[in-house]
This record gives C-alpha cells, sequence and structure tokens, in this order.
C-alpha cells in the first residue's frame, strides 16, 4: 500500500465533528498531502478560467473562493504542528513545501485568463445588485490578484514570482532560526546563593527542568515563563545581566543561526515587491487596505502616544532609578535588566501586591472556568471538554462549543505550556474557519489557542502570573472572534479582518481582569478554595496602571522599528544593529546596550504578518478602551451591550469595512482619550 493511499489527510476524517486525526497523521503524509492538494487545487482554478460560459460572480468570484479545500486542510493540519510541535523533520518538510505553496498561489493570481474574469465581474459592480457581504468579496477577490502581480507585465510577472518564492524562503528560516537558537540556549546554575530572590516554585520548576535533561541544578531558558520570573526576582545583577543579553542576541551570534542577513533581505525582498507594483515603500502597499490607510497616519498616532506617555514613563524611570539608588546604596545607574526587578520590588512596596503573592489564585483551572464563564455571562456559550478528539500532543485539550440555544457552534484546541518544538509567544489560530456550504449549511469552525504558561511541578498545579492570566484573556478573545463567526465566505469570517482591526477582539478581554467583580469571580486559592481577598483585588485594580507610560513607550518603540524597516525607498545594506537603535530612539526610555537586537528574533514583523502593521497592537488599544467604555457605562457584564458587540464586531469578521462595523457598535468615532483616561493619563 502506498503512503498516498493510508494517507489519513486524504480521506474523509472518521473522527468527531470531522476534526483532524492527528492522531493518525505521520510526518511522511505531509508532503504526498500537500502535492495532492496543489494538484486539485490547480484542477478547480483550470476550470474556473477554461469555463466557456461569461463570468459572473458565482462562476467565477463564489467558485473561486470554494476551491482548494483540500490543500487547506492540509496546511491547517501542518502549520498547526509545526508552530506548536515542531521537530527537524517538519522543518525541512517546511523548507520543501513552502516554494511549492508560493509557485501554487502564484500559479492562481498571474493566471491572465482567470484574472480576465475576475476583473470582467468587478467591472460590472455597479450593475450586479450585490449585498454588502458579496460586494467586498468581489473587492477583496480583486484587490488579492492585483496585489500579487496580475496587472504587471509578462516580465514583471516572472520577477513577481521569484521574489514571492524567495520571501517565502526567507521567512520561514528566519523562523526556524529564531527558534533554534532559542531552544538550544541553557543557563545552569548549580550554587544555590545565585538562586538568592527566586521564588521556590521557580527554582523548583528549574530543577525539574535540569533533572529532565539528566543534569544537576537548576535549568534555566529563555522561554517566557523560565526569562521572565528570572528578571523580576533574581538578586543576582550580573546574572540578569547575562540573562538579558543573551535573550536580546537571539538570531545574532555570527553563526548558522544568524538572522542578520535574512532580515535586511527579507525588508528589501519586500521593498522590490512593493516597488514592482507600483508603490514607494512596502508600507504604503501594506497600509492601504487597513484602517490607517497611509504612514503618516501610523506616525501621527505613534506620536499622539508618545506625546501623552513619554513624559510620564520618564518620570517613572526616574522614579524607579532613585528607588533602586536607595535600595543598592551605590552609584547606580538604571539599564533594561534592571526594570522587571526594581518595578516589581517598587510595586510590592506602593501597592502591597505581587505576583507571587497573587499566583496561589490564578491556577490555571479556575481562570480557564473564569474565563469560559465570563463567555458564558456575556455570550451565553458553554463548553463540554471532549476526549476523544485527537490531538497532536497529551495536554492539548478539546472542547466542544455550544451557543446559547443549545446549537453547536465550534471545536476549540488549548495548548498551555512551553516545548522545545513550539514557537515562544501566545497565539491564536483558525484549525478550519467558518463558511456556509453550497447548500446554505453552516459549516462551523474549529479553533485553537496556544500559550506558554508556567508549568505545573510536582507539588503543585500550573500557577499563573496577573499577566499569563491577562493573556488566556486576549488569546480567547481572538477564539471568540472565530468561534462567533456567522458569514458566508470563509476568507471574510473570524478574524480574516484588516490587521489593524483583529486585536480589538482580544484587547479588549483584558479589560474584565482590572476590574474587581470579575477578579473576584476568577481568583481562587488553589488550596483553600477561598476567593482572593478583597483588599488583595483592590490592591490589584490599584496597580493596573503601573509604569503605564514605560510600557506603552516601549510598545511604540516597536511600532517605529516596523515603519522604519518598511518606509525605506531604497535596499538597505547597513548595520542591522545600528539601524534598529536608530528607528526606535524617539521612544527609548533606558540606556542603550551594545549588542543588543531585536530585529533578528522579531517575529511578528520579519516571519508573521505584521509587516508594517504592528502599530495595530496600540490602535488597537485606542479601540478597546474606547469599547470597553460602552461595557463601563452599561454594566461590565451587561447582555444588551454584550449582544451588541456579538452581532455588529465579533460575528461580522470582515464581511464590512471595520471603521463602519465600530461606528455602528458604538455610534461614533473612536477616541484616544478613552485610552488615556483608563491609563490614568488623563483625568
Amino acid at each position: 500500500m502506498t503512503v498516498t493511499a493510508a494517507n489519513p489527510l486524504l480521506k474523509k476524517f472518521n473522527t468527531p465533528f470531522e476534526t483532524l486525526p492527528f492522531d493518525q497523521i505521520k510526518n511522511n503524509h505531509y508532503e504526498p498531502a500537500f502535492a495532492e492538494g496543489i494538484q486539485q487545487l490547480e484542477k478547480e482554478v483550470r476550470a474556473i478560467a477554461d469555463n466557456p460560459q461569461p463570468p459572473t460572480f458565482q462562476n467565477t468570484v463564489v467558485t473561486l473562493e470554494r476551491s482548494g479545500k483540500l490543500l487547506d486542510r492540509v496546511a491547517s493540519a501542518f502549520f498547526n504542528v509545526l508552530g506548536a510541535e515542531a521537530n527537524n523533520e517538519l522543518m525541512e518538510i517546511s523548507q520543501r513545501v513552502s516554494p511549492k505553496l508560493s509557485e501554487s498561489s502564484n500559479n492562481i493570481y498571474l493566471n491572465e485568463k482567470l484574472f480576465a474574469r475576475v476583473k470582467a465581474v468587478y467591472d460590472q459592480r455597479e450593475s450586479l445588485n450585490l449585498d454588502v457581504e458579496d460586494a467586498r468579496l468581489l473587492k477583496k477577490t480583486f484587490e488579492a490578484f492585483a496585489d500579487r502581480g496580475a496587472n504587471l507585465s509578462p516580465a514583471d510577472k516572472e520577477t513577481y514570482r521569484r521574489l514571492s518564492t524567495e520571501l517565502s524562503r526567507l521567512t520561514l528560516t528566519f523562523d526556524q532560526n529564531a527558534l533554534k537558537d532559542k531552544n538550544r540556549y541553557e543557563l545552569l546554575l548549580t550554587d544555590e546563593k545565585e538562586l538568592t530572590g527566586l521564588p521556590e516554585s521557580f527554582c523548583e520548576a528549574a530543577r525539574q527542568r535540569a533533572k529532565e535533561k539528566g543534569k544537576e541544578g537548576w535549568l534555566f531558558d529563555l522561554s517566557a515563563p523560565s526569562y521572565v520570573p528570572f528578571m523580576k526576582y533574581a538578586e543576582n545583577r550580573t546574572l540578569r545581566e547575562k540573562l538579558y543579553k543573551d535573550y536580546m542576541s537571539v538570531g545574532n551570534k555570527g553563526d548558522e543561526f544568524d538572522n542578520k542577513e535574512n532580515v535586511r533581505q527579507i525588508a528589501n525582498t519586500r521593498l522590490a515587491i512593493a516597488q514592482l507594483l507600483g508603490y514607494k515603500d512596502y508600507a504604503s502597499y501594506e497600509l492601504k487596505d487597513k484602517m490607517a490607510k497611509n504612514s503618516d497616519n501610523v506616525y501621527r498616532l505613534l506620536n499622539q502616544l508618545l506625546d501623552a506617555y513619554k513624559p510620564v514613563a520618564i518620570n517613572e524611570c526616574h522614579m524607579l532609578e532613585g528607588f533602586a539608588i536607595g535600595t543598592e546604596q551605590t552609584d547606580f545607574r538604571l539599564m533594561p535588566w534592571d526594570w522587571n526587578y526594581y518595578a516589581e520590588k517598587l510595586k510590592a512596596l506602593r501597592f502591597q501586591v505581587d505576583d507571587e503573592m497573587t499566583r496561589p489564585y490564578f491556577s490555571l483551572e479556575n481562570v480557564k472556568k473564569g474565563v469560559f464563564g465570563l463567555a458564558t455571562e456575556l455570550y451565553g456559550i458553554t463548553f463540554k471538554e471532549n476526549k476523544k478528539i485527537p490531538v497532536y500532543h497529551p495536554e492539548v485539550q478539546t472542547y466542544e462549543v455550544y451557543d446559547a440555544d443549545g446549537k453547536f457552534l465550534s471545536i476549540l484546541y488549548t495548548d498551555f505550556f512551553p516545548r522545545d518544538g513550539k514557537q515562544s509567544g501566545a497565539w491564536m489560530n483558525g484549525v478550519k474557519p467558518q463558511y456556509k456550504t453550497e447548500k446554505g449549511e453552516d459549516s462551523r469552525p474549529q479553533i485553537i489557542i496556544v500559550m506558554n504558561f508556567t508549568r505545573p511541578t510536582g507539588a503543585k498545579p500550573s500557577l499563573l502570573t496577573y499577566d499569563e492570566a491577562e493573556t488566556f484573556l486576549h488569546e480567547f478573545g481572538h477564539a471568540l472572534h472565530g468561534m462567533l463567526a456567522k458569514g458566508t465566505y470563509a476568507s471574510l469570517s473570524g478574524t480574516n479582518v484588516d490587521q489593524d482591526f483583529v486585536e480589538l477582539p482580544s484587547q479588549i478581554m483584558e479589560n474584565w481582569l482590572a476590574e474587581k467583580e470579575f477578579l473576584d469571580r476568577i481568583a481562587i486559592h488553589y488550596e483553600t478554595g477561598e476567593k482572593i481577598p478583597t483588599e488583595l483585588v483592590q490592591k490589584l485594580v490599584n496597580a493596573s496602571n503601573y509604569n503605564a507610560g514605560y510600557l506603552c513607550c516601549r510598545q511604540v518603540s516597536f511600532g517605529l522599528l516596523d515603519m522604519a524597516w518598511y518606509t525605506r525607498t531604497k535596499p538597505f545594506e547597513g548595520d542591522v544593529e545600528a539601524f534598529e537603535k536608530a528607528a526606535w530612539k524617539a521612544a527609548a526610555i533606558l540606556p542603550d546596550v551594545p549588542g543588543a537586537l531585536m530585529s533578528t528574533s522579531f517575529g511578528h514583523i520579519f516571519s508573521g504578518g505584521y509587516a508594517a502593521g504592528y502599530y495595530g497592537y496600540k490602535w488597537a488599544e485606542v479601540l478597546d478602551a474606547d469599547a470597553f467604555a460602552a461595557f463601563k457605562e452599561a454594566g461590565i457584564f451587561n447582555k444588551e451591550v454584550a449582544r451588541r458587540f456579538r452581532e455588529q464586531i465579533l460575528s461580522k469578521g470582515g464581511t464590512e469595512e471595520p471603521d463602519v462595523l465600530y461606528r455602528r457598535f458604538r455610534g461614533k468615532e473612536p477616541s484616544i482619550d478613552a485610552l488615556l483616561i483608563r491609563n490614568g493619563i488623563k483625568k
């Protein structure tokens, strides 16, 4: 029997809710499945292009939208596993598959006969009497062809093919270099004195990590659950400095995993693509279809934020440095590896609260119940665990999600803990999108949220920091956006919205964690079962704006770096580190550290989907603060406001322009004032 014949990806899924049969999929199944998926898609596209009937919205645009189902599900299986459970074999497969996927995409968007049909329908758009969603699909389809070279000359089309394939290879290599470099890092401590200041539970996890690798001592790495607490609590300043510099040198060691040349080539290749398509820079190409529209508006937002927050951030820095000097009683200059350590100490002094005081109240299970319960309270949806759904790793949990009327809504996968093969950070992906079938049946979505939380130890369950609980709410907000989708077309469903709008549903969820009414429900001591004391809740609320100026400037600095790379109009051949430091200088609060470099591991803008779009996190903060003000005005659990947010934002996906959706929900244009008020910058 051939691999193809036995390939579970090529059969009907005999699983609950036709979920991916992860337990049956082997690495050698992927490439034959990709090949079959690409072949089927090419056949479907050829049939559309060669259709002898005159082009119509239905026989061209809708039929194209519904093509490629097999390739979509193969890609979903592969790339979800690649992000969360990668190994060298999968990485090698991705390097072979990536150019084939680029070629397949180019074969669609550079197909002259197909584009002629799409353009013919688009040119008739005013007389077609399409509804809003159909008109949006037509517009997005036409623009997708134009943005991928359909209007180019034959010679320029070949140039576009070469550049887009090369960009696909470069971004994949960048991503894998950063992962491999991060994963090989170990800081093994054998002297217990070097652990001074570190919480006992954290040290126990480090000891367990060392034991699992056959080593004696305490093992630390660059994953968030290891790096962040170390920088917050380790009294040994030399070790904090070392870990910070090691963290800021990922992809920047001059060896086989060095990303500096990839950074240059990615930026230059994107510039070349943009200029080939008639744009002055890559930002102009990317921003035209976003809420911001152009780089001037992005810089206006970033500069507005700097004007409001930088004076506050400078005061915060002076206060923290003064506190550190008083603590150290020596000549002292606050450095980046000092910020989290002294900020945590000053926070504990000012607000009598720190992560270790609150962590026992944020067990992962309690937080999960609280977050799911919030969705039930607001939207009426419920969650039922199903252990029969296949998963790619034993730690992954799966849930059936139902609406208030008992109607099936979605499958939700959750994957919470760091592993060697897992990318850092946190994300939500669609495993399967929501759409309506040709028969008009509502095909419901399958969603995954992936995080890197503190692992349980032998003695304790997974206990989250306040920030980790906030991360859970953030990714769950993305999941709601996917699970509550109610559209006709997959490409306009769920999180398929303008990039600077996509973070609104996620970031608005974070607001509840700073509300006493919600904290009282979610925070329950993992041993005693007691609710978090009222005075501790109030301390968390009081501390919610702590260092808001510094944190805003930090995010703005990332936005400035992103825009600097993608507003260039000439190829970059210079020094990556010097460029980075100049790019974000206006937002810098702490002293520069020679050798520290973020660009070489900044996956959001070099291998992810946020190139010329990182500002979107701050724009979404403006939106989420303004939107949450509607809940504050009516009550944070108000079902009528929740209904409107669901119906006018969450369920709509990308079926209408985001500014139209937002104004319909809020009844007005968004204002930066709500964010300034929330952060205590403005009364």
